[in-house]
C-alpha cells in the first residue's frame, strides 16, 4: 500500500513590487563571461531579452541577455525531425541528447531551445530561418543567484530517484520577480520561490498546502511541476498543476512570510499523468488555459468555467483516471513535449507523431475557440 504525506510547499516572498520593464538599471551588474551553466533544467523570458535559466545541478538562476539577436519571423515556423537536426549539428546520435525546455521572447518572438547532450554539457539553441543556431554560454553579458536550501544532490525519493533535477521544476518573471518552484532540503520539500531581480539575497519562506484528490489527502512532498501567474476575477493567482494531477489555484495577495495557506483543488484531471507546461491564450476576447501532459493529449479549460468554479475538492477521486472539477475539452494534439506561447494569440509546440517524427510548429488556431 502506498502511503502519502501531506502536501505543503515553502513560498519565497514577497509578491509585491515594481513593475521591473520600467527599470533602467535590469542590467547594470551583469558581467560578461562564463556563467558556469551546468544544466538548462527550465527558462523563462523577463524584459528587455533577459532569458533566465534555471540550473537544477548547480542550484542557480542565471540571467542571459540575448537582446543582441535580431528578430526572425517565426510566424510559419515548422522544423522537421528535429531530433536529428539537433544530434547532426552537435555532431552526435539522437539517443545522446534531451531537449529540456522550450521559451519564446514575448518582446519578438524567437524561439529558444535547450538541450542536454550526453556528454553532460547543457546546449542553448535558437530558431532561425527555420533551422538552428547554437547560443555560446562561455562568454555572454549575465547575472546569477544561488538557491537558498535547494534539494540535496545525492537526494532520492521512495523509488531511489536522484530528486536533485526538481530544484527547479518551473519558473516564471512577474513584475520584477522570478518566480519558481521546485524541492528544497527541508521537511516540507516542496517550494516556491519569489526572487527579487535584479537578483539580491533576500529569500523569505512561508508554506502552502493542496489537496490531491487521486490521492485522498493532503500533500507535502512534491514540486509544482508547472505553473502560470494570472488574473482571476480581477486579481493575481497562480494556477498550478501537480503530478497524477491536481490543478490548483493560489491567490497571491494571500500569500505572506511566515503564514500558511492552502490551495484550491478546483480540477482532479486524471491519474497516471504529469502536467509538462501551462500556458493561457485569447481569441476573440475568451481567455484559455492549455495544459501539455505526458500521458495525455494537450487539454483545453475555459477561464470563465474556471472563474464559476467557486469550490474547491477536498473528497477522493477513488475511479482510477477519472476527472472532476472544472470541465476541459481533450484536443488533437497528443505527445506534446514542449509548448509555449507564440503572440498573445497562438502557440507552438514540440511534438511526437504517429511515425515517430520530432516537430517543432505552431499549434492551429482553429481548436482555440
Amino acid at each position: 500500500m502506498k502511503t502519502y504525506i501531506p502536501f505543503v510547499f515553502l513560498l519565497i516572498f514577497s509578491f509585491s513590487g515594481n513593475i521591473a520593464n520600467a527599470d533602467p538599471s535590469l542590467k547594470s551588474n551583469f558581467t560578461t563571461g562564463d556563467p558556469d551553466i551546468i544544466a538548462i533544467n527550465k527558462m523563462t523570458f523577463g524584459p528587455e531579452g533577459i532569458l533566465f535559466i534555471g540550473d537544477s545541478k548547480s542550484a542557480q538562476i542565471v540571467a542571459i541577455d540575448v537582446s543582441n539577436h535580431p528578430k526572425v519571423d517565426n510566424s510559419k515556423v515548422k522544423i522537421e525531425l528535429l531530433d536529428t537536426l539537433i544530434a547532426d549539428l552537435l555532431g552526435t546520435s539522437v539517443d545522446q541528447i534531451q531537449i529540456t525546455d522550450m521559451a519564446v521572447n514575448p518582446e519578438n518572438n524567437n524561439i529558444y531551445i535547450s538541450v542536454h547532450h550526453g556528454s553532460g554539457i547543457p546546449i542553448l539553441l535558437r530558431v532561425e530561418n527555420n533551422t538552428l543556431k547554437q547560443v555560446p554560454l562561455d562568454s555572454i553579458s549575465h547575472s546569477k543567484t544561488t538557491l537558498i536550501d535547494p534539494v540535496g544532490v545525492e537526494t532520492e525519493d521512495k523509488r531511489g530517484r536522484k530528486l536533485r533535477k526538481w530544484a527547479v521544476a518551473d519558473m516564471k518573471y512577474s513584475s520584477g520577480k522570478v518566480l519558481l518552484s521546485g524541492l528544497s532540503n527541508k521537511e516540507f520539500a516542496s517550494t516556491f520561490r519569489a526572487i527579487d531581480f535584479p537578483f539580491s539575497k533576500k529569500q523569505n519562506y512561508g508554506s502552502l498546502e493542496i489537496y490531491h484528490a487521486a490521492h485522498g489527502q493532503y500533500e507535502t512532498h512534491a514540486p509544482i511541476k508547472t505553473f502560470i501567474t494570472t488574473n482571476i476575477k480581477g486579481s493575481s493567482h497562480i494556477i498550478a498543476g501537480y503530478t497524477c494531477t491536481p490543478l490548483v489555484i493560489f491567490p497571491m495577495d494571500k500569500i505572506k512570510p511566515g503564514t500558511h495557506q492552502k490551495g484550491r483543488t478546483v480540477a482532479e484531471l486524471g491519474s497516471g499523468n504529469s502536467p509538462v507546461d501551462m500556458i493561457e491564450v485569447e481569441n476573440e476576447g475568451k481567455r484559455y488555459l492549455l495544459i501539455a501532459n505526458n500521458n495525455r493529449p494537450l487539454m483545453k479549460m475555459e477561464f470563465k468555467d474556471l472563474e464559476a468554479f467557486d469550490g474547491s475538492l477536498t473528497t477522493p477521486v477513488t475511479k482510477k483516471g477519472a476527472a472532476v472539477g472544472v470541465a476541459y475539452v481533450n484536443l488533437p494534439f497528443v505527445n506534446v513535449q514542449q509548448l509555449d506561447k507564440l503572440g498573445d494569440k497562438d502557440f507552438l509546440i514540440i511534438k511526437r507523431e504517429a511515425d515517430g517524427n520530432l516537430v517543432l510548429k505552431t499549434g492551429n488556431r482553429w481548436w482555440i475557440q
